[in-house]
């Protein structure tokens, strides 16, 4: 079975250039929630995407406990500086543990990548008191998405047909 790393090279650009993509969870009521956030592909030895959320915007978190079906799509490459790339859904099986953490998910490298995506947010994290007033900003609940399949449109047009990959049989 292939793995998310599998993905022609124009989707894993898109993966690691693109700003945001939308997380989409299901309410208890069933009806789909969406919300901006940031991706982050974990090492290719898991192959999961990883996102993180703060303790007090926490509805993603506690939707996924519900139910982990999720899907998120990379439809704007606003800030990527790539030319012309496809659109990507991506659909999976999220899992969203209780543990609350006070660091940001993954290397040093993702660090800096997440630094240059949101210059903005290093004013606020290099000034104590804005941290110290925003504790609550900086306590994290981590999702881990296990992929099960990956669609794509070339040039980001929806009105073709796309391309699909099945990652994962489970669900």
């Amino acid at each position: 079975m292939p793995s998310i790393m599998d993905v022609p090279p124009e989707v894993m650009e898109v993966f690691t250039e693109f700003r945001t993509c939308e997380l989409t969870t299901l309410s208890k009521k069933g009806t789909p929630t969406t919300w901006p956030v940031v991706a982050f592909i974990k090492p290719p030895e898991s192959a999961q995407f990883v996102f993180c959320t703060s303790i007090g915007l926490a509805q993603k978190a506690f939707n996924i406990r519900r139910n982990p079906n999720v899907s998120f799509l990379f439809s704007d490459p606003t800030g990527s500086e790539l030319k012309d790339p496809p659109y990507v859904l991506v659909q999976g099986d999220a899992e969203a543990p209780k543990e609350i953490h006070t660091n940001l998910p993954g290397t040093k490298e993702q660090l800096v990548n997440l630094a240059k995506r949101q210059p903005a947010g290093s004013m606020f994290c290099g000034n104590p008191l804005m941290r110290y007033l925003m504790d609550w900003y900086y306590m994290r609940i981590f999702i881990y998405v296990t992929p099960r399949r990956a669609y794509w449109w070339d040039h980001g047009d929806f009105t073709g047909e796309p391309s699909m990959m099945v990652i994962s049989d489970v669900g």
